[in-house]
């Protein structure tokens, strides 16, 4: 296992799933392993809902903040040397919020697109999540995400298409009238609470069923 002296050494952070990484076994000969790679989102869904990914066997790369430069990075070392039949991405929200650095939709879709491509060339079946609704972040607020989500969101779900991937749709089944992330969904309006993730659950998995077919 690598360490690292400081924060800035480790920009995409590498040390936070290492030593995991280095304990998981090979996926056994039967085994669709999947991997879920993100920001909050992904990382927050393990600690609401750890039985949903220990019951399904579900391997958890989320790490909070992080904008898909650094999953870029990371996407060798925490998906593809785990060998999974499938990795679900939820990534972009972080960049819209500028978390390092100004970001356009184009170098948010080139980084999504160049994890896709990676997986594809393991052998890893891909499955492209929606963004979640956004109508402003507590941490930055005035950036009017709402709109960049829909956009970006379009994006995604020509790319999947048009590339054989599958679009996993929460954006639809969770916006409310300011194309935001209602309350009930969420205390922050931006990461999704118990009750968000349990209307995310299903539709995940059916993604995953799809992609492994």
């Amino acid at each position: 296992m690598i360490s690292f002296d400081t924060e800035a050494q480790d920009w995409a952070n590498f040390g936070k799933y290492s030593r995991a990484n280095e304990n998981l076994e090979a996926p056994g000969k039967n085994e669709h392993r999947v991997v879920f790679m993100g920001n909050s989102i992904t990382e927050g869904w393990i600690n609401a809902r750890p039985n949903f990914f220990k019951e399904n066997g579900y391997i958890n790369r989320g790490i909070g903040g992080q904008t898909t430069p650094q999953m870029l990075l990371r996407f060798r070392a925490d998906v593809i040397d785990l060998k999974p039949k499938v990795v679900v991405i939820l990534a972009g929200i972080n960049d819209i919020a500028g978390n390092t650095g100004p970001a356009t939709l184009k170098m948010i879709s080139d980084n999504i697109k160049s994890m896709a491509v990676l997986a594809r060339h393991a052998g890893i079946k891909v499955v492209l999540s929606s963004v979640l609704p956004a109508f402003d972040f507590p941490w930055a607020p005035g950036k009017e995400p709402a709109p960049k989500v829909i956009e970006l969101n379009k994006w995604i779900q020509k790319y999947a298409t048009e590339n054989g991937h599958i679009y996993l749709d929460y954006f639809s089944k969770m916006a409310d009238e300011r194309n935001g992330l209602p309350k009930e969904l969420s205390g922050d309006e931006i990461h999704p609470n118990e009750k968000g993730y349990i209307i995310m659950e299903p539709l995940v998995k059916a993604a995953i069923a799809k992609a492994l077919k």
